[in-house]
């Protein structure tokens, strides 16, 4: 006989019954909703031969990718620093220096609190910085600041016992947090990483509102110069789904990352040879169960 679980109780015919409806009724909502977006777009005529036409030009299509690699590159410098950023940050708040951990925290709830494209307008506009340097700056003081908060969480995640048990080995605290707490809290600490690198990637979009020649200026410079209605609606259909990759491919490698460091020496199974007799004892005899 099984036993039930701890936690809860094993549902019922009736609650099975209950929740498959409630399954094929949420089912039933997404498909007519889908159903009828695929009809508002049949009925606009977006699948039509001409609204897709323009996409075949290869000066189309160059600026496309040249958007989307400007786009890859303004993320991989914003996720860069943003780490970096996030580090120095976290370690300022983990400091046993008042001053120093009072600063830190400060600096983390401003950027925290100000609107990404409020510092992206500010640093492009009243510092007169370059588009791309303004956009990496603004995405890297607001990601790198969220990032700060998911790595001092993280160290704090970590079971109080581990840090006492490296402070009585004689550990410096640098010691402690380099070889004892942060390789433990990497893996809670991932999943919150890659969400914060997804939502950089998304808000690279902001480029276009100061003249950054990113991915989405790209699909607005191509639909400003379309002459049929609703010229955004084929080009959001052709961006979207690159977008959607991406980061899925983002969250792909945090699942990659993730397995291959469950996959640790310390925890993978050690092939023990076959038990044998016990150590003999003085007189020459093996240990012998008394008789009845």
């Amino acid at each position: 006989m099984t036993a039930a679980p701890a936690l809860y109780d094993v549902p019922g015919p009736r609650t099975r019954r209950r929740h498959a409806l409630y399954g094929v009724l949420s089912t039933t909502v997404l498909l007519a909703l889908l159903a009828w977006v695929l009809y508002l777009l049949f009925h606009t005529g977006q699948f039509t031969a001409t609204k897709w036409l323009p996409f075949e030009y290869q000066g189309i299509q160059l600026l496309l990718l040249r958007g989307l690699g400007n786009t890859l590159k303004a993320f991989a410098i914003a996720a860069v620093l943003s780490l970096a950023l996030g580090g120095v940050l976290a370690t300022g708040r983990l400091s046993d220096h008042r001053p120093v951990r009072v600063l830190a925290t400060l600096v983390v709830e401003f950027f925290r609190a100000m609107p990404v494209l409020v510092m992206i307008f500010f640093i492009f506009v009243a510092l007169k910085v370059q588009p791309l340097p303004a956009l990496v700056a603004g995405l890297t003081l607001y990601n790198g600041s969220v990032l700060a908060e998911v790595f001092r969480s993280g160290v704090h995640a970590v079971e109080r016992g581990q840090r006492e048990a490296a402070f009585a080995l004689g550990m410096r605290k640098t010691q402690v947090m380099t070889h004892v707490l942060v390789p433990q809290a990497v893996r809670a600490m991932l999943p919150a990483i890659i969400s914060q690198l997804v939502v950089a990637l998304k808000d690279t979009s902001l480029g276009f509102l100061i003249t950054y020649e990113e991915f989405l200026h790209a699909g607005k410079l191509i639909a400003s110069n379309l002459d049929y209605d609703l010229p955004f609606i084929p080009v959001v259909m052709v961006i979207s789904p690159i977008y959607i990759g991406m980061c899925m491919l983002l969250s792909w490698f945090a699942g990659w990352v993730s397995r291959r460091e469950q996959r640790s020496p310390k925890t993978e199974a050690v092939a023990h040879a076959p038990a044998g007799p016990g150590a003999l004892l003085p007189g020459g005899e093996p240990p012998m169960a008394p008789k009845p």
